[in-house]
């Protein structure tokens, strides 16, 4: 998977994420938040941070050669497989309590932040293994 966007956006998915943790936080405080409205946080929360884990995925690194782009599909596989156990174990768990009305619209985002997780680990692996490698 190549990346398509510039080297700044790894740094501004990071706020980005940051800012869809925070704002809702700080905007109940403020007293903005009702029962009318609390869908429409949430969900521009969500919004907020499946931007910043796309931003992160894919933007270039510094150092962006051959092996970090094949770490960056090693690290989708790793994500999809990551995913999959997170949401069995929540199914069992809803199962196993009998719960029948949540029901679990953050997949995509649980998916982005495992598969960001996982980039950042197999960019962070290059590059120490390239490290060591000059030495």
């Amino acid at each position: 998977m190549k990346a398509l966007l510039p080297v700044y956006c790894r740094p501004l998915g990071y706020l980005v994420i940051a800012l869809g943790v925070f704002m809702p936080i700080l905007m109940a405080l403020m007293g903005r938040v009702t029962d009318a409205n609390l869908v429409f946080y949430k969900e521009c929360a969500k919004l907020l941070m499946v931007m910043g884990c796309l931003m992160i995925i894919f933007a270039f690194s510094k150092e962006e050669n051959r092996e970090i782009e094949q770490g960056r599909n090693r690290a989708v596989r790793n994500a999809m497989f990551i995913t999959v156990i997170i949401l069995f174990c929540n199914m069992v768990y809803r199962v196993y309590t009998r719960d029948l009305t949540s029901v679990d619209s953050s997949t995509f985002l649980i998916f982005l932040i495992a598969n960001v997780l996982c980039v950042e680990y197999e960019i962070n692996r290059v590059r120490v293994k390239n490290l060591f490698k000059r030495s």
